[in-house]
């Protein structure tokens, strides 16, 4: 198993130190799970920082082995004012993970697309306080925090019976900032237009590819990432879905080649590592 870049104290000492000095920062926890601390809010998107996937497919033909260990456990991480999930899957609404996070965190809110409002409440329990809904095209304000919704494909642009999408990626605005969390996605018709007009300083992309063979939804390839972080005018991408589960990812080699190639800047993070923006 791979190590951490930093985890447990040390990770949490580098926050703080960001904290204090007032610096905005972003840390990678694995998977797609990123940490955005700013002077105005804090916000933690769609964090997986358990091992329920591994235990749940244990001794069956799909297991789900860590490549990379865990940085944090959930309960230790406080200071947080929104959370996101981008859609159900474990990955991104973890019941091991949320509910400690919650707990630790009761100012947080939890920014849900509103076509999953149902599942995640069955998930959850009585979080009903605690959630904001979103569908594309939308924005939320919270916490000096503004989000707003993208349409993502994961493997198709679904909708429920209302017409909201039950995939997203957010574009969080917030001290300044601009940074685009993918969810999970594929290339689609509607994705960049949607964040045409945001030009984002960070751009978190999906790497690890479609592939039927894995039988699970897949998402954008490197060199797909780096053409969307490019057509929408991000300042920086950041690689993400990759060195958590070892049947579904991929190395950052292409990403890194497609992005020198098309003269898009990028930065590939170790899980654990911060970078100031």
């Amino acid at each position: 198993m791979k190590a951490a870049f930093q985890k447990d104290d040390a990770l949490l000492t580098d926050i703080e130190r960001a904290r204090s000095e007032g610096r905005a920062r972003l840390w990678w926890l694995g998977q797609s799970g990123f940490l955005l601390h700013t002077r105005a809010g804090t916000v933690l998107f769609d964090p997986y920082l358990s091992d329920s996937l591994t235990k749940k497919y244990t001794a069956t033909d799909k297991p789900h082995t860590r490549v990379t260990e865990r940085v944090i456990a959930p309960e230790r991480l406080t200071g947080i004012d929104v959370i996101t999930s981008s859609h159900n899957h474990t990955d991104h609404l973890d019941t091991e993970t949320l509910l400690p996070l919650l707990a630790a965190n009761p100012q947080a809110r939890l920014i849900i697309p509103r076509a999953n409002r149902g599942f995640v409440l069955e998930r959850l329990g009585k979080v009903k306080s605690t959630l904001i809904e979103v569908d594309a095209g939308e924005s939320v304000a919270v916490a000096g925090v503004e989000l707003h919704g993208i349409p993502a494909a994961h493997n198709t642009v679904e909708r429920d019976e209302r017409g909201c999408c039950r995939f997203l990626g957010y574009v969080a605005e917030v001290a300044g900032k601009r940074i685009y969390h993918s969810g999970d996605t594929l290339m689609h018709n509607g994705l960049v237009p949607a964040l045409a007009r945001f030009a984002p300083d960070v751009a978190l992309v999906p790497i690890n590819g479609n592939q039927p063979e894995r039988r699970v939804a897949g998402n954008l390839n490197g060199r797909e990432a780096a053409v969307v972080a490019k057509a929408i005018d991000a300042r920086l991408a950041v690689p993400h879905h990759f060195d958590m589960f070892a049947f579904n990812t991929e190395p950052p080699d292409e990403f890194e080649a497609a992005c020198r190639e098309l003269g898009q800047p990028f930065r590939t993070l170790r899980n654990g590592e911060g970078m100031d923006l």
